[in-house]
């Protein structure tokens, strides 16, 4: 697994088998928010369990698996070209499940948005997982995120249209 994640600012005492499902999960996240690695789902596969699940439906409604995540969170990154988690604010596992809390920043720099040209406006934003691991891989993965707070920042926010 890679070293160069984000410092992580709180947790608490994790056994070995704590840190290493926190590991797999830090290493999702490492690949999926890295403009550069993540090319989609074949990114993250092999950290994925094959009946893996995912759940965003307010922000994220067609992505049902980890690896859909990862194929549409790609996309986002080509529009934000420099987008990447800033800390790990709070991350602690127990009998499987990972609680992550994370923090992220980037600009519109790359690709238009949805017709919206790049204006290099910057956003940062907050969000949180759960994710359950089997086997040292990920069987699920829940998100919890306001798309709107950061969408607004970037400019992306044409009227009420997603009020």
């Amino acid at each position: 697994m890679a070293d160069e994640r984000p410092p992580t600012k709180a947790s608490i005492t994790q056994t070995s088998g704590e840190e290493d499902t926190i590991d797999v999960v830090k290493e999702y996240m490492r690949i999926a928010y890295s403009p550069t690695e993540n090319k989609g789902r074949s990114s993250v596969a092999h950290l994925c369990t094959q009946d893996s699940v995912f759940f965003a439906p307010t922000t994220f409604p067609n992505c049902k698996t980890p690896l859909d995540y990862a194929d549409s969170h790609a996309k986002v990154m080509s529009a934000i070209a420099d987008l990447h988690i800033t800390s790990f604010d709070i991350v602690f596992a127990k009998e499987g499940h990972v609680l992550l809390r994370y923090s992220a920043e980037g600009s519109h720099c790359g690709e238009p948005h949805n017709e919206i040209r790049p204006s290099g406006s910057r956003a940062k934003w907050h969000a949180a997982a759960i994710f359950e691991v089997r086997d040292g891989k990920i069987y699920s993965f829940t998100k919890e995120w306001d798309k709107l707070h950061m969408w607004k920042q970037l400019g992306w926010m044409r009227g009420a249209e997603y009020a």
